[in-house]
């Protein structure tokens, strides 16, 4: 579980923990990375947004990091559309975050193992896609995980391993098997006190995915790439003035962020990356990542550098890096040969001298360009 989805606080900058990806779109969708526009320095900075290379680029603050809306500048309407995109967002934070305990999220964590809770249509929406991708992964992704991530500290801090029994009961209090969904009423159960929803692995690639229903439904035909914390996002359509084109976003080393990885080429498409490079802690001689394993109730040793996945959706992409992180490339196999629209690419230091190796899983040479990786 990645526990970092849905804060209210603004990130530190200029790397994002989550930074894993880098973007290439200009006019063409093919200019350098710093032709993207800085984030505002300040919270209180509720929107920004600004033209470059026939694009407008609209963002704003918001569950922990920036989501940016891309448009082109040619576009009727183009700022209010980006706008009303970042509100729905917005909206979505309000309900789903766990560091306000009168949210939507709040409000079920503390009461639905006393009586069934009848929640929006979001987040039972949310809440019924994680449980499927539960029951798809193993149980490798888990949507219940919040226990284990107050446990470890990741949620609300410090950081800390926790003691044997501490960890043992936040365990006794995960799994998507103690939640209970009734379809007809649209209600939430827990089978036991103590369950903590934590969207935080889903959350912001969903939030993408409605903000990008926003551009669909805008009256003039328009192309978008929507992308939240950089760790998330979706490509609508092709980048303007390239028409048939695809969006660019350049994969970068989690271990060495200025060495690349290859280039992303995506149209209609989401994509999400995992890795716990940029949030981790140390302690007894052993390095901890904020990636927990559900199933274990600790952070893998061992795993993958990081996961990118493309997806029809960018809540699934999101689910899916994570629960592939902690699989790893054979154990997330089978799950890939039964999805042949679901993409995904593994980074380790497998490589000569400890180099980034690269082993990917469904990307054509239209989705992925190899690119230079450090000796």
């Amino acid at each position: 579980m990645k526990p970092d989805g849905v804060e209210h606080r603004t990130p530190p900058r200029p790397v994002n923990r989550r930074d894993l990806f880098r973007f290439r779109t200009g006019s063409t969708g093919t200019a350098a990375p710093d032709a993207m526009p800085q984030a505002p320095t300040s919270a209180s900075d509720r929107n920004e947004s600004a033209a470059r290379g026939g694009i407008i680029n609209a963002s704003r603050p918001l569950m922990g990091s920036y989501f940016e809306v891309r448009v082109g500048s040619g576009v009727p309407g183009a700022v209010d559309l980006a706008t009303r995109a970042l509100d729905v967002v917005e909206a979505i934070e309000a309900w789903m975050t766990v560091y306000d305990d009168s949210s939507e999220v709040s409000e079920v964590n503390a009461s639905a193992h006393l009586a069934p809770v009848r929640v929006g249509e979001d987040l039972f929406r949310v809440l019924r896609r994680a449980i499927e991708i539960n029951r798809a992964t193993g149980g490798a992704f888990d949507p219940t995980a919040g226990a284990l991530s107050l446990a470890w500290g990741f949620t609300r801090g410090p950081k800390r391993v926790p003691d044997v029994a501490t960890l043992a009961d936040a365990r006794s209090r995960t799994g998507s098997n103690l939640v209970e969904l009734d379809l007809e009423n649209q209600t939430v159960r827990f089978r036991k006190p103590g369950v903590v929803l934590n969207f935080g692995s889903i959350g912001k690639g969903y939030a993408v995915d409605r903000a990008v229903d926003v551009i669909r439904s805008h009256w003039w035909p328009t192309s978008t790439l929507i992308h939240g914390g950089r760790s998330s996002l979706f490509a609508l359509g092709s980048p303007p003035d390239d028409f048939g084109g695809r969006w660019a976003v350049a994969l970068t080393d989690p271990d060495h962020p200025d060495d690349s990885l290859g280039t992303i080429h995506l149209r209609n498409r989401g994509m999400a990356t995992s890795g716990s490079s940029f949030q981790r802690f140390e302690a007894g001689g052993r390095s901890f990542g904020h990636i927990i394993d559900p199933r274990t109730g600790e952070p893998p040793q061992g795993a993958s550098t990081s996961v990118t996945v493309l997806a029809p959706t960018a809540a699934e992409a999101d689910a899916l890096s994570t629960a592939f992180y902690l699989l790893g490339p054979d154990k997330s196999a089978p799950i890939l040969a039964d999805r042949p629209e679901v993409a995904a690419l593994f980074v380790d230091r497998g490589g000569p001298g400890g180099s980034a190796r690269v082993v990917p899983f469904h990307l054509t040479t239209a989705d992925y360009s190899p690119g230079p990786t450090r000796a």
